[in-house]
């Protein structure tokens, strides 16, 4: 038997039901109460006829004037609403047409499974006070303030743990003591490289008694190029970074790598964090452009750079926006990357759900509709490359990476493969060709066909970015109900007004990207989202707990002063990244042990205000590149394209969509990121989800994991490989064992743990001799079964 359970909000009653319910009432029912019902009951009518509203599950079930439900669950003999569009009673909606008999239908099985609406009741929403508004927290300015005095100054080691104290003794908390060096090094590795230490960092560190040793450390952790492979993968987790495009064939973008690999070496080269995001937003505005991006003629205008070098990274950076998803299996669903696009843009770069605001005035947040269109006029006045879909199978608007006559060549042959297709898809809906005979209308799409493929067969070889462009400018009309078909008022383009407001000049001839990427940097939300991310990244959990949501819904700081300064240095470094690293691993708080304290603990159990350093469970690229490299079986070059098959053969549909994994034994930040299909490993660990910015990777637990770590192929090879390699370095078996210890834990196996090995080896070898594993293959495999053993161990996998 199903159950349903009806959970009351004070006076609103909804079915909370499983999500097959859900999605047949998104599929089914809203639409057609949307389109046949919502302009005469709803919200955005003036005065609701009958005093119905459909808009929400509480309206349906507490009905009109009548005061009887239209539905009720489980109950569709009862429901006025099904009666009134079967035309059985008095009441024959809606007016007109009557529903076709399977709407009616749907509505029926719908209501029997019992009518599981997720709408929220729609109420009037109070015209925006913005004065009264920017008096929140987040929306004031960054004060500088001083650190406090503390009653332990002699604990502080920087200005940092000063307002780590004082809230601590504010809340009468006593700090647990140090981590000791090896889990201190341990810790920064991985924070920092998303590696663990070798031996030979270990022992060097464990042997450098100098007061500036750790610092020593982290300054040579920055400067590692693994630096910008663990932290440029924390960006991409936020930008929902993929391979492919998300359309019903998820169709390969062979060249989004590129971007990938700028975002590392960014990160690398301390690239400041205002530059970092203006070059993402607009870094192809950095250099002139002509009147008419798109035509072949003014493209030796466009390429023509002195810095070719620098000029394209800053084209290449802005595939930021062109990764936003693709949707359909067409072209013509364009307004739903741009949706996909701003909430990204307020997410990861202002911390703020601004896509609420696409169907109604934002409900908790002061962003009104008009806020979310003024920006969308922006990014509908930019022409964002073009993957290809199943109908439209050629690659257009992508930014070549070259010179004069390449480029005219990469340009010319994007158009016309784009012009065929157009005119394929014309010819094949009747929309052109109609007066033609059969015969005739054959012969010419046969044509259009054998010229696409010979234009394929020598499609030119040039490098080009999965980047976006200038197109149009032109401003938005708001889209009633978030619907691209029902369109009200014009909307200048512009920023938000509760940060602002400003509009792109009249006399702006560009799409307005320039003019985006200054209002983002230089408001109050930028330094404080980032520094709150950075301090999560290394404590497990921000300031704000909720990163990617500054707003009324998301949790209040619990340092504010702390943000405030963090954000205040950040901007006085020049938005120095690596300066925020330095500043925050020097505290005191973070060289804390991850011991416990039942005091502390049943006075903080969230540990929010820092008494203890908390232990992490290695992310999902983490374990496997550890595994990697403790093997000696890491490949340390960064990744470059990968083997997708030949773009000219890509004919992917949504019934024959594009998987594939392919592996290496590069960074795991280097894997293919499929869309529609997640790579198997990180998808097993809590990996990134790639259509959707991720602020925080879950820090679970699962039996699959595992089971992953006991009996994936992966780890039998690199097992055997790590085997190989204590084998070889050491003859007997004390000796591989202390060496094996030294490489995954960092430290020497204590006596007992010594004999635990040994004695398994030997019960292995006993083992292996009743097996079908050759004679000269049993010690290998013995010694490859613990090496299993102790990479599947909790030591290993966690970080305290």
């Amino acid at each position: 038997m199903r159950l349903i359970a009806f959970i009351a909000v004070g006076s609103v009653c909804f079915a909370a039901e499983n999500p097959s319910g859900v999605e047949f009432f998104e599929k089914k029912i809203r639409p057609v109460l949307a389109e046949q019902c919502y302009g005469c009951h709803s919200a955005a009518a003036k005065k609701p006829m009958g005093g119905l509203m459909v808009d929400s599950g509480a309206g349906l079930q507490r009905g009109g004037s009548s005061g009887q439900s239209a539905v009720i669950p489980n109950a569709p003999e009862k429901s006025l609403l099904l009666a009134a569009i079967k035309r059985e009673g008095k009441l024959k909606m809606p007016p007109g047409a009557a529903l076709a008999p399977e709407v009616v239908a749907d509505f029926e099985a719908w209501i029997k499974m019992g009518a599981p609406d997720p709408r929220a009741e729609v109420l009037p929403l109070p015209p925006y006070n913005f004065d009264e508004a920017r008096k929140f927290w987040s929306f004031q300015p960054v004060k500088d303030p001083a650190p406090p005095k503390t009653g332990d100054p002699a604990w502080s080691k920087n200005e940092v743990d000063r307002f780590i104290k004082g809230k601590l003794e504010e809340k009468k908390l006593a700090p647990v003591g140090l981590a000791s060096k090896r889990a201190l090094l341990r810790r920064a590795t991985f924070d920092l490289t998303g590696l663990p230490p070798t031996p030979e960092e270990m022992s060097a560190f464990l042997g450098d008694a100098s007061p500036k040793a750790f610092e020593k450390v982290v300054d040579r952790l920055l400067a590692s190029g693994a630096y910008g492979e663990k932290w440029g993968r924390h960006w991409l987790d936020l930008v929902r970074y993929a391979d492919t495009s998300g359309c019903n064939s998820d169709y390969p973008v062979p060249d989004a790598y590129r971007y990938r690999n700028w975002v590392i070496q960014a990160f690398n080269d301390d690239k400041p964090y205002d530059k970092f995001l203006r070059e993402q937003i607009a870094g192809d505005l950095e250099r002139p452009l002509p009147d008419d991006r798109g035509s072949v003629g003014a493209v030796s205008a466009v390429i023509q750079n002195p810095d070719r070098q620098g000029g394209d990274q800053r084209i290449i950076a802005t595939g930021y926006l062109a990764i936003a998803r693709r949707f359909g299996s067409r072209n013509n669903e364009f307004y739903l990357t741009i949706e996909d696009t701003i909430d990204n843009v307020g997410k990861s770069m202002l911390g703020i759900s601004v896509a609420c605001a696409r169907c109604h005035d934002h409900k908790f947040d002061p962003i009104p509709s008009r806020d979310y269109y003024a920006l969308y006029g922006i990014f509908q006045s930019t022409r964002y490359a073009f993957p290809g879909t199943e109908i439209f199978p050629h690659a257009k608007d992508f930014t070549p990476l070259a010179d004069g006559p390449d480029a005219a060549r990469l340009m010319a042959y994007q158009q016309e493969t784009s012009h065929l297709d157009d005119r394929l898809e014309d010819f094949t809906a009747r929309r052109e060709g109609k007066d033609l005979s059969d015969a005739d209308r054959e012969k010419e799409m046969k044509a259009m066909k054998d010229r696409i493929t010979e234009l394929e067969k020598n499609a030119p070889a040039v490098p080009k970015a999965y980047a976006v462009s200038e197109g149009t400018p032109v401003n938005a009309r708001v889209q009633r109900k978030g619907d691209p078909k029902n369109l009200a008022e014009e909307v200048p383009r512009g920023f938000l007004t509760i940060l602002g407001g400003a509009k792109v000049p009249l006399d702006e001839k560009g799409s307005g990207r320039r003019e985006l990427a200054d209002w983002i940097v230089e408001n109050p939300l930028m330094a404080r989202v980032m520094v709150n991310r950075i301090w999560q990244y290394h404590f497990g959990k921000g300031i704000v707990g909720t990163p990617s949501d500054f707003g009324a819904r998301g949790d209040r700081p619990v340092n504010p002063a702390l943000l405030d300064y963090l954000a205040s240095r950040f901007k006085e470094s020049g938005y120095s990244i690596k300066a925020m690293h330095k500043r925050i691993m020097l505290t005191r708080a973070y060289q804390l042990a991850s011991d416990a304290n039942q005091k502390d603990a049943a006075i903080d159990p969230k540990n929010d205000y820092r008494w203890r350093f908390d232990r992490r469970r290695l992310d999902a690229e983490e374990i496997r590149d550890a595994i990697l490299a403790v093997a000696g079986d890491l490949d340390a070059s960064m990744g470059g394209p990968h083997p997708f098959p030949a773009e000219t053969s890509f004919k992917y549909t949504q019934h024959v969509q594009f998987f594939a994994v392919y592996d290496h034994h590069q960074r795991s930040v280097y894997l293919m990121q499929q869309r529609q299909r997640k790579q198997p490993w990180l998808d097993t660990f809590d990996g990134a989800d790639p259509n959707a910015s991720t602020p925080k990777r879950s820090p679970g637990e699962t039996a699959l994991q595992a089971l992953a770590m006991m009996n994936s192929g992966f780890l039998d090879e690199q097992a055997d490989i790590l085997g190989v390699r204590v084998s070889m370095a050491f003859p007997t078996d004390e000796a591989r064992i202390a060496y094996a210890y030294r490489l995954l834990f960092g430290r020497a196996p204590a006596v007992d743990e010594v004999r635990d090995c040994v004695k398994y080896l030997e019960d292995a070898r006993a083992e292996l001799k009743n097996s079908t594993v050759a004679v000269d293959r049993q010690g290998r495999a013995a010694l490859a079964s613990l090496m299993h053993v102790l990479l599947a161990s909790d030591e290993f996998l966690f970080v305290d």
